[in-house]
């Protein structure tokens, strides 16, 4: 007799069912280890080993080699929605294929990122698709539906979106509060992810490091008030790496980390990603805390609920694996993902500017195509990308288009060499000197970080002998150097330097030095590039440790027996240069019948994890080389391949044309090319606006986006490049733009038609306006788009189905969505500020009233306008409170208050100890807050304040005080009243 296999196996029982078997049948320790990333086999009941967080952001990352598509804020660029949707599938198929290969692959991806471009000076601003809420979750859903896949029931890959909540920076990433206002998270941060749950194929979220007005996103209210309310699905929500210990080591916002992993499981966490691959340090810690009673069994298997649905749903618990369980592990680098790669890179190209130099016709008689920037034969990878099996460069593509013999190439470098006391630096020939790139298999950290099986750089007495070196200057105090074979100069844990890296990488990038004047010391690099000999000499600082090289008898080095060399021990170097790279790239354009400048960043340099911007300029060295071009030729495109904007506002006034694109995969290079050629009319948009100089950017870690008027949404000014833009080899018109009520949508409709003389793809927009008012709201938010391909002449009647919610606002007065009745427009057009066709929409909706003070009082929160103030937690749990920064002086603004016939006094509920202010037209009180016991301990003071009829209030912090609530005492009516 067979015996039947126990219920959580059976597929023929209601999941539910399944799990709720499978818990029952867990011991209590075996539940608590679950709860760790690395969750161990139960080997009693058959069931595996399981790892939350398998890295896919645009394509299966650190496993080996897979398929490289575009970064993701490339993906962004396309708005192309089925895209995403194709190349979510794609990776999905090849984290299949290659677990079968290596069960340390995992199958809950964390991918998409979907946090906001808010800010182009982010350093992870390649991990995102758009500034814009909408385009972002759109993008997302389409994505993580290709992920999971297409079985009603069962999941090819489990995605967890990145980062809860309104995270976008990474200066003080793990200790830095982003004051967001309910408006702002509402309308924005919130609307990202929740649109993308909504659409029913997000496993779940990770949250940020960061803090949320005062309080750490690990044990954030909303995930309970807000993301768990958007869908019936369980959830798993997953901890960024450390950041449990976090809580208490930088945060100190707990006093004990039992305390903390409590906290952070009652609030939704259900997998902690801390200690590596050991799980001992977080299970001993929960169970402290379950013995300590802050935690209770049920909320423990609440989370255990939510990690075996997700194995349920990716079907371990079937007999067969379920219908993804027979992967073939040949199924990457597949024909099909090769051309998908390509699609992508293609797509994503944005044309900025063209007079009419692109499309290049193939170079005749004796005509030459210059090809030259520090980028023009790189294909760049960031941190999140897989090992490439192919690429292409802009060079390759370009000769493989037009014929190797007609393309010509000159990188730009500066051409140095270095001399100190004892001589020139020199790299020493070996025959261990054929390093091997990251070999193929599992991401090794270790091979980025320098190796230690090569001989050291060392000084030689004569010149004859030193070693010319590529010495290039990517901003900000960032340095490379080369060597002849291409090995840049790096340093490996005994401290020497090596010319051992096939590119700069890994966590901490070991292969960027700055160059300091010997007379400046400690006091930054000059930025001058080394170009002019340098006489006085110059100290080479390493990033990677921040200690100097010194030069000793065994060779070069930065420290020893576990030191950093200060700058008195440094070894002083006279650059002797020998060619400037402008001076080649001049040579190549004078020759050549047309000129490709390819400029960019390097991911792993200057902007990326952890570490901001600090300008949107272009680096001095590729701005001299862009400009040594155009004066040696006109006929000059500058390709910008970076993770983010540049203000070339000169540039773009003196090129003939401009195009940009994110780091492509494997397919960039021949992307570029098919675009510029022509074989591709660009339909790239751009997924942020890009500012015209760093004068137009708010403070990095200002989030209020409506005060500090951010994004396309609310910038007064004049971008270089609008949210939306981009050109095209072809040319479209808009017609007959038509909206009716459907219920509680709009339905709108707009007939697009290619007049140009190619096929070409082109990016409908669609945006809205509301009506002027009191609020503050968008100048335009993006509510529609659609990307479609027409042959000439042809056109295509686009439709749209807007929901009415889409138009309206936070009503920070009724704490609620608001759709005020009046006159709203429906924009389309080609970008944010190319709009062309304008129709109008009345709706009846619910007039906005005065605030009901009397009654309900005000929510410090509620503000309409702030200046100087910052948003903090009322308390560890839920809450806000409103504080001045830096315990100065702020103000508050809350508009049409309906003070009826009357108050006599006004009462806050507040912390801390200062003043608080309030000013109603002439009338005016002060209430002092005395010291109170902490900043949890909010107590009640009150002040004469007599005004009626509806005014607008504003009040004025000062001080430490924390204020939560303002209350108000109605003037008593006469007893004589009728």
């Amino acid at each position: 007799m067979t015996e039947s296999p126990p219920p959580f196996r059976d597929p023929g029982r209601e999941p539910d069912q399944r799990v709720d078997d499978l818990l029952s049948r867990l011991t209590a320790d075996e539940r608590l280890a679950l709860l760790h990333q690395f969750a161990p086999a139960v080997d009693r009941l058959g069931i595996g080993a399981f790892r939350t967080g398998q890295e896919a952001l645009h394509g299966v990352a650190w496993m080996g080699p897979a398929t490289v598509f575009s970064q993701a804020v490339g993906l962004g660029a396309t708005w192309n929605d089925d895209l995403l949707r194709r190349i979510g599938e794609a990776v999905s198929v090849e984290a299949r294929a290659l677990r079968v290969r290596d069960e340390r692959v995992g199958l809950n991806v964390w991918a998409p990122t979907v946090n906001l471009l808010r800010h182009p000076l982010w350093g992870r601003n390649e991990e995102g698709y758009a500034e814009d809420p909408h385009l972002t979750s759109a993008l997302a859903a389409a994505y993580t539906r290709g992920l999971r896949g297409d079985h009603p029931t069962r999941w090819r890959t489990a995605p967890v979106l990145k980062h809860w909540l309104a995270h976008n920076n990474e200066t003080g990433r793990d200790t830095s509060n982003a004051s967001v206002s309910p408006r702002v998270l509402h309308e924005y941060d919130l609307r990202a992810f929740r649109h993308a749950v909504e659409a029913g194929a997000v496993a779940g979220v990770m949250p940020a490091y960061n803090l949320v007005n005062g309080r750490p996103n690990h044990v954030s209210p909303y995930l309970r008030e807000q993301l768990r309310r958007w869908t019936d699905d369980e959830l798993l929500v997953c901890s960024d790496a450390g950041a449990p210990s976090n809580l208490v080591d930088s945060q100190h916002y707990f006093a004990t980390h039992e305390e903390a992993v409590a906290a952070a499981l009652v609030a939704g966490v259900d997998s902690f990603t801390d200690h590596g691959t050991d799980p001992t340090v977080i299970v001993g810690r929960l169970r402290r805390a379950l013995a300590a009673g802050l935690l209770s069994a049920s909320d423990v298997d609440a989370a255990v609920r939510r990690h075996l649905t997700v194995r349920l749903r990716l079907g371990e618990f079937d007999p067969d694996g379920g219908p993804y369980g027979s992967a073939d592990p040949s199924d990457v680098d597949t024909a099909a993902h090769r051309e998908l790669a390509r699609e992508a890179a293609e797509q994503a190209v944005v044309l900025l500017k063209n007079d009419g130099l692109l499309p290049l016709a193939p170079p005749s008689g004796n005509a030459r195509v210059a090809v030259v920037g520090l980028l023009a034969d790189e294909c760049k990878t960031d941190w999140y990308s897989g090992t490439l099996i192919r690429r292409s460069t802009v060079l390759d593509g370009l000769r493989e288009r037009f014929g190797a013999e007609r393309v010509v190439c000159a990188e730009g470098v500066d051409r140095v060499r270095l001399k100190c006391a004892g001589g020139w630096l020199r790299v020493p020939a070996s025959a261990a000197a054929a390093h091997a790139r990251v070999a193929a298999g599992a991401f090794d950290p270790a091979l980025l970080a320098g190796r230690t099986d090569l001989p050291p750089v060392g000084t030689c007495a004569a010149a004859a002998d030193a070693t010319e070196f590529a010495l290039v200057d990517w901003g900000e105090g960032a340095w490379t150097l080369r060597a002849p074979d291409g090995r840049y100069l790096s340093v490996a844990a005994d401290g020497f330097v090596r010319a051992s890296a096939d590119q700069p990488g890994g966590w901490v990038v070991q292969e960027t030095f700055a160059l300091v004047s010997a007379a400046n010391g400690d006091g930054g690099g000059d930025g001058d590039g080394g170009g002019d000999g340098h006489a006085g000499g110059h100290l080479l600082r390493h990033t990677g440790t921040g200690g100097y090289v010194c030069v000793a008898a065994d060779g070069v080095k930065v420290a020893a027996d576990g030191e950093v060399f200060p700058a008195e021990r440094a070894t002083p170097f006279t650059v002797e240069v020998l060619e400037r790279g402008e001076d080649a790239v001049a040579r190549a354009a004078a020759a050549a019948d047309t000129v490709i400048v390819v400029a960019g960043n390097d991911p792993h340099i200057n902007g990326r994890e952890t570490q901001d911007r600090t300008t949107l300029a272009l680096p001095p060295h590729q701005d001299r080389l862009w400009r040594a071009a155009r004066a040696a030729n006109p006929r000059t495109a500058l390709v910008l391949v970076s993770a983010y904007p540049y203000a070339v506002t000169d540039a773009d006034a003196e090129l003939p044309a401009l195009l940009w694109t994110a780091h492509g995969g494997q397919a960039a290079g021949t992307a570029l090319a098919r675009v510029i050629a022509g074989d591709v009319s660009p339909a790239g948009r751009l997924p942020q606006t890009w500012y015209a100089a760093d004068t137009d950017l708010p403070d990095l870690l200002d989030y209020d986006i409506i005060g500090s008027r951010q994004t396309y949404q609310y910038f007064d000014g004049t971008p270089l490049y609008p949210f939306g833009h981009g050109l095209g080899y072809s040319s479209f018109r808009y017609e007959d733009l038509t909206a009716e009520r459907d219920g509680d949508a709009l339905r709108v409709a707009v007939t697009l038609t290619n007049t140009g003389a190619v096929t070409a793809d082109e990016v409908a927009q669609l945006y809205t306006r509301a009506p002027r008012g009191p609020v503050a709201l968008p100048h335009r938010r993006l509510a529609a788009h659609r990307r479609v391909r027409l042959a000439p002449g042809a056109w295509r009647r686009l439709a749209f189905r807007l929901p009415l919610t889409d138009l309206g606002f936070w009503d920070v007065r009724q704490d609620r969505w608001a759709l005020p009745p009046g006159t709203y427009e429906l924009l389309a057009g080609a970008s944010s500020r190319d709009i062309r066709l304008m129709t109008p929409v009345e709706l009846t909706g619910e007039p906005l009233t005065a605030r009901p003070v009397l009654g309900a009082g005000l929510a410090a929160n509620g503000y309409d306008t702030q200046r100087g103030t910052e948003l903090v937690d009322r308390t560890k749990t839920s809450g806000d409170a409103v504080r001045a920064r830096d315990d100065g002086t702020g103000e508050l603004l809350y508009q049409e208050c309906d003070f009826g016939d009357g108050v006599a006094a006004v009462t806050v509920e507040a912390a801390g100890e200062g003043t608080v202010d309030f000013i109603a037209g002439t009338t005016a009180t002060t209430v002092t807050v005395i010291p109170t016991g902490g900043p949890y301990l909010y107590t009640s003071h009150t002040s004469g304040f007599a005004v009626s009829g509806v005014r607008d209030l504003r009040v004025r912090l000062r001080g430490p005080v924390r204020l939560t609530r303002i209350a108000f005492t109605a003037t008593a009516p006469r007893k004589d009243a009728a």
